[in-house]
Formats: structure tokens, C-alpha cells, sequence
């Protein structure tokens, strides 16, 4: 299904605020050099816009990715 998050292994959040411009590629290099961890994992990745008042999750879908 796409975008079912409920199947993630690990849920993983960036500490601190995240530019919120980023897309697909900028977020998946942020997970390997910041969180030493494969993007291509069985995991969800939160990030944070500066005010807080914003969320973008990445999640690996097996054929592709889903940003939130």
C-alpha cells in the first residue's frame, strides 16, 4: 500500500531542524551521513522544519520512496 508507514521496523528522528526545501535526495543523504544508516532500510525517518510547526517523513517503499 503505498505510503503505510505502520510496517516500518525503526523510526528514527533528526535532532534540531531540518531545511524543509529538501527533497527525495537531499533527506536520503542526511540519513546515511547523519545517521550512519542505509536509506534503503525498513525505516521511517523524521525531520523537522525550523518553526516545529512542520514534519517530512522518508520511507523506504521497496520500489521506491514516499516523502510525507
Amino acid at each position: 500500500m503505498l505510503g503505510d508507514i505502520s510496517q516500518s521496523d525503526h523510526i528514527y528522528r533528526a535532532c534540531g531542524h531540518t531545511d524543509m526545501r529538501k527533497a527525495i535526495d537531499g533527506l536520503a543523504a542526511i540519513v546515511q551521513q547523519n545517521f550512519k544508516q542505509y536509506p534503503f532500510s525498513n525505516s521511517l525517518f523524521l525531520f523537522c522544519g525550523r518553526k516545529a510547526n512542520r514534519l517530512k517523513a522518508l520511507y523506504w517503499e521497496g520500489d521506491g520512496f514516499v516523502l510525507l
